[in-house]
């Protein structure tokens, strides 16, 4: 593989492989996937993309055969402690969030087990697939349980008599209620993170590191903005300033032959609601436009 070329190690399929393929794509990505689909060639950048497991993501870009890495930051966290309880450094550069993949790594207990504080988990056995995170939440939390590592299959661990609660990642909740545990705590918040290697990076690397990273930001800010248009009285221009969510000052343009009234073109940062419109209609606007934002650079 061409040294001169950026290496980007992504997960190989799960939650976070869609979202980080379609960022690389928005930030203007064109690749061609080798035959055995582990690698996706950039066609119009010097940018490989590798598609690994989640959890050797840390250590590729830890020893430097990756240049970037996109993993979840639970991941991220229990590689870090593991390298910690070795008594080796962690050697990765988080450089920023990503705004997808967002989890929590939960402590569920069964439904008809009382819980009132984490003491309540003393003298039992909890199941995780994460047990560096969890043995320091324990440990930060003062409390006195075992830890049974899994490899997968954590929620059914309390049915099987493996454990009295488990320590997994959640989302939505659905998989807990369908396996009739409950969220007691929270131990670790995540979301997908942008990782680099620890060795300095050649100029022109560095050069394309940064460009992708500037496209990275300009595609975050534009993820809920919307582009609005619409005819208003002048009179009415500061009720609808207001109503405009989000927005920056926005763009006010003479309507040739209505000398009372403008067109106003505004970048609204946060969702626009079907209410948010109504309330514009009331307030006088008319002509009501709402366009989605594809890229933004501030």
């Amino acid at each position: 593989m061409d040294k001169q070329r950026l290496k980007v190690a992504i997960q190989k399929s799960g939650r976070l492989t869609d979202h980080s393929l379609d960022l690389l794509t928005r930030c203007g990505l064109k690749y061609s996937r080798g035959k055995d689909q582990l690698l996706c060639f950039g066609e119009n950048m010097p940018l490989d993309v590798l598609l690994m497991r989640d959890d050797d993501i840390p250590d590729l870009v830890r020893e430097d055969v990756c240049d970037l890495g996109i993993v979840g930051r639970n991941v991220l966290e229990e590689k870090r402690l593991s390298l910690v309880a070795q008594g080796l450094p962690s050697q990765f550069i988080e450089l920023q969030a990503l705004d997808y993949g967002r989890c929590r790594l939960v402590i569920a207990v069964p439904e008809d087990r009382p819980y009132q504080s984490p003491t309540d988990l003393n003298g039992l056995r909890i199941a995780t697939t994460y047990p560096h995170i969890l043995k320091k939440w324990l440990a930060d939390h003062a409390v006195n349980a075992s830890v049974v590592v899994l490899s997968g299959a954590v929620e059914i661990a309390p049915r099987l008599g493996r454990a009295e609660a488990i320590c997994d990642l959640v989302a939505t909740g659905g998989t807990l209620s369908a396996n009739r545990l409950r969220e007691v705590s929270t131990v670790f918040e995540s979301e997908a993170v942008l990782i680099q290697t620890p060795v300095p990076l050649s100029p022109d690397k560095l050069a394309w590191l940064n460009r992708i990273r500037l496209r990275i930001d300009g595609v975050q800010q534009v993820k809920e903005s919307k582009y609005i248009m619409l005819h208003a009285p002048r009179s009415a221009l500061a009720d609808i300033r207001r109503l405009l969510p989000g927005s920056e000052s926005p763009t006010i343009i003479p309507l040739e032959g209505h000398p009372e009234r403008v067109a106003i073109h505004a970048v609204c940062r946060e969702n626009v609601f079907w209410e948010t419109l109504e309330s514009l209609k009331a307030a006088g606007a008319s002509a009501v436009l709402v366009l989605p934002v594809e890229k933004m650079l501030a």
